[in-house]
């Protein structure tokens, strides 16, 4: 069973920010090799999708919008959805129909295809933003996006810097889901949301600070025990939930954005405890993205944002590591195919 994993480099799009570019491949486990010499300019990779009823497709998005490969990556086209104003930064498919895919923009847009990518709507969002947020300075971009079947309405958007924003009507209107009396923005610049797979009102998110859970749709909150990598709390990233096994999660971790500490947490139990994986070697920056794919349940993988990947095939219970080619950094997504 051939297994293709893809990695893009990118970074932040606020002025003075470094910023890479670059799309990776390795099939079955192979050297890494670059794919983006047929696009047209550099692509600041910020979201990857594959489709695990078609092995051979995945789907990028970047600053110059979002595109196709049916074949593993050797080429790509160009899809309708429209050219983002600074970048795509994330892409879901819907688990109770995996033609819808949802494509979170910056500044803070959501595009919906019905039809796998043929064709695209937006979405509306109105601004409601928690006022700590508020300002020029503070961006607005979809990290993160949770479906908990769009056909039954509950859909969360995780937004840097701006909370969560939460539809439980599909998407015909929005609120913020987290709001409150806050003196800095830490709690509410997001980097990810799941819904959990068994209880559709469980809805986790990962912030600068930590991870939190809600039990009831996102109307109360409540901190996780995440290890603290800083006295404030871990700055977490990527997060998911391992396929066929709702109690068990990943959460990529470190000790910032530009840090030097990095780790993956594994909980078996839902987020009650959590431990390190025991990935090979120190982890010099933080982990920022994870890939797992229903079609091979038992693999994961993870990246740390200075390209080191590493790459379990049983589970989560041993590791191997595989660094992108030197001077490849910034790694911003991964896909599973």
């Amino acid at each position: 069973m051939t297994q293709t994993l893809y990695a893009g480099l990118a970074g932040d799009t606020d002025d003075g920010r470094f910023v890479s570019a670059g799309l990776y491949r390795s099939v079955d486990g192979g050297a890494w090799t670059r794919i983006d010499g047929g696009f047209e300019e550099r692509q600041e990779v910020r979201a990857i999708l594959t489709d695990a009823r078609q092995p051979d497709r995945a789907v990028i998005g970047s600053q110059s919008g979002i595109f196709l490969s049916d074949d593993r990556g050797d080429s790509w086209r160009h899809l309708s959805a429209p050219r983002p104003e600074l970048s795509v930064w994330s892409l879901v498919r819907d688990p109770s129909d995996p033609d819808v895919i949802f494509a979170g923009y910056e500044p803070a847009t959501l595009y919906r295809s019905p039809d796998d990518g043929k064709t695209w709507t937006s979405i509306y969002l109105p601004a409601t933003y928690p006022h700590v947020t508020a300002g020029p300075e503070m961006p607005k971009r979809i990290t993160g996006i949770a479906v908990a079947g769009a056909s039954r309405g509950e859909i969360y958007l995780s937004v840097e810097v701006g909370g969560l924003l939460r539809s439980l009507e599909g998407g015909k209107h929005w609120g913020a889901a987290i709001d409150g009396l806050y003196v800095v923005e830490d709690a509410v610049d997001l980097h990810g949301v799941v819904v959990s797979p068994t209880r559709r009102e469980q809805v986790t998110v990962t912030s600068r600070i930590g991870a939190f859970r809600s039990d009831d749709h996102g109307d109360h909150w409540r901190k996780l025990p995440v290890p603290a990598l800083r006295e404030k709390g871990s700055y977490c990233r990527a997060i998911a939930y391992a396929p066929g096994r709702p109690q068990t999660l990943f959460l990529g971790a470190g000790n910032d954005f530009d840090g030097d500490k990095g780790a993956l947490f594994v909980s078996g139990d839902n987020g009650a405890t959590w431990r390190p994986a025991n990935l090979p070697g120190p982890l010099k920056s933080t982990v920022f993205a994870i890939a797992i794919n229903s079609r091979l349940p038992q693999q994961v993988h993870c990246a740390t944002k200075n390209g080191g990947v590493f790459s379990s095939m049983d589970g989560g219970e041993s590791w191997t590591y595989a660094p992108l080619p030197r001077g490849a950094g910034h790694v911003f997504s991964l896909g599973l195919g």
